[in-house]
């Protein structure tokens, strides 16, 4: 009986600890490594189909589970997720920076732990930094000039643009606009910007932005955005304006709602950033630093194909083979 009490006892013992335990776990079987990934913000749809992706990529690798965690545009949260990281001892983390300085120091400090580090959309533009964490990403200088490029022959001359940047301290945003500035504006000085703000990627932002511009400006012939959600809020802004009928649009990213717009003939053209080529090769990179295939650090990118009417068609096959679009 003292025996029978004893290994209850135990059981009941081992049984709390591990309830208490299990909120600072990320699941999985015995043994499988834990891997950390610290999202923008969850509000932003690239940023939730990315994150989305890499969870369903993930279930393809058994030695490894991913715990999903939202950093809400927020730079403190984000630095305080990823400090929670490595006081838990993830065996891994992947980060997409809400602010590539700000993320820096916490970065070190999960280098000095010695746990390894994928940075994703965007890497950080630093040589520091391209020794010191792995990185998968898109050119976002080729991004925006793909789409450029395109525009170069379609804003009328003389015209009138609106550009919305992503936050400013993001290395997309500045290399998308850094493009923008040398693909198109160098070679339309005809062009003017009667309006520029930074929508922070947001869609509500966008929306408000161009509320705003098209009381305050009697003509706007193109938006120019740094990627496709803000661009969608501002031709939210004009829709059924027959003012703006012929209003053109610019984005990137290439969301499943992006390519239903230029087919329906609101926006112009984006380019493919590929979420779920993105955590294919992230997901692929984490297992191959789990099971020690690669020892250095890496840095890769995925293609940025533009994509506008003649060809969206082949962009809404992609996003209905992976169940965004029915």
């Amino acid at each position: 009986m003292k025996k029978l009490v004893s290994a209850v006892l135990v059981l009941l013992v081992c049984s709390a600890l591990a309830f208490a335990g299990g909120g600072q776990q990320s699941g999985g079987a015995s043994g499988q490594k834990r891997v950390l990934y610290v999202a923008r913000a969850q509000a932003d749809l690239f940023a939730a189909w990315l994150a989305n992706s890499i969870t369903k990529e993930s279930a393809k690798y058994p030695n490894f589970t991913v715990t999903v965690q939202d950093a809400s545009a927020d730079d403190a949260k984000q630095i305080s997720l990823i400090e929670n990281g490595i006081t838990n001892k993830y065996d891994l983390i992947i980060v997409q920076p809400n602010d590539s300085e700000a993320i820096k120091p916490v970065l070190r400090q999960v280098a000095a732990a010695k746990i390894p580090v994928i940075v994703t959309n965007p890497r950080i533009p630093d040589d520091e930094f391209l020794k010191l964490v792995n990185s998968v990403d898109a050119n976002p200088y080729e991004q925006g000039a793909v789409v450029a490029r395109f525009a170069l022959n379609q804003v009328p001359q003389n015209g009138k643009v609106v550009v919305l940047r992503g936050p400013d301290g993001n290395m997309h945003s500045v290399e998308r606009r850094r493009a923008w500035a040398e693909e198109f504006f160098a070679k339309r000085p005809d062009v003017t910007i009667v309006a520029e703000n930074s929508g922070h990627w947001n869609k509500d932002e966008g929306m408000r932005y161009m509320e705003d511009w098209v009381q305050a400006y009697p003509q706007i012939d193109a938006v120019i955005s740094m990627n496709d959600n803000m661009a969608m809020g501002a031709l939210e802004a004009v829709k059924g304006n027959a003012k703006f009928a012929n209003l053109l649009a610019y984005g990137v990213d290439g969301d499943a709602g992006a390519a239903l717009l230029i087919k329906e003939g609101t926006l112009t053209a984006t380019s493919f950033q590929n979420a779920d080529s993105l955590a294919e090769k992230i997901t692929a990179m984490a297992n191959d630093i789990l099971t020690g295939k690669q020892t250095t650090i890496v840095n890769t990118d995925i293609d940025c194909p533009r994509y506008d009417k003649d060809n969206v068609d082949e962009l809404i096959a992609v996003h209905k083979s992976t169940g965004a679009l029915k």
